[in-house]
């Protein structure tokens, strides 16, 4: 069966000191798979753009804030990530500089500032504490990963470095 996921981003916006990073605490809706954990920002993509414009495009809407400094961090694989096990293909971007001001709140939940060292400490995806710090770490090279889910559980996490 050939693999047909749907294609996301996944952005972390670095203060310009780089020592704190803008994350959105999923608190607003009751129904959402992802409520009471942090997370980045980004979305699906878009049929009619490429991975930096559905960026750029969903940081502004959830964050207010324009993209002027991007960089690609990797790209990860997630077969049966979905609530009801659709795949997942996530292009995760780390942004370095920006333009606006952040509210204090999106559709989703709060905005938060969270020192880049405390990320680990906040509810997040299970998943998320294998591929961040390939996220914040000083190799300029890409990483390239799959994680499987089955029930709501990474099963595996392998990555690759060119």
């Amino acid at each position: 069966m050939p693999y047909t996921p749907i294609i996301g981003t996944l952005g972390y916006i670095l203060s310009p000191d780089r020592r704190k990073v803008l994350l959105v605490h999923r608190n607003a809706r009751p129904g959402d798979e992802h409520l009471g954990k942090y997370n980045g920002l980004g979305g699906k993509l878009e049929a009619d753009e490429d991975v930096v414009a559905g960026m750029r495009r969903e940081i502004l809407e959830e964050a207010g804030l324009t993209c002027d400094a991007l960089q690609l961090r990797g790209t990860i694989s997630w077969p049966g990530f979905g609530k009801h096990g659709e795949d997942w293909l996530g292009f995760v971007f780390l942004i370095t500089r920006f333009t606006g001001n952040a509210p204090d709140h999106n559709e989703e939940g709060t905005l938060e500032w969270v020192d880049v060292e405390r990320i680990y400490e906040l509810p997040m995806w299970e998943g998320d504490r294998h591929f961040l710090p390939l996220v914040f770490d000083g190799d300029a090279r890409a990483f390239h990963g799959v994680m499987p889910y089955k029930d709501g559980r990474p099963t595996d996490w392998r990555y690759s470095r060119i």
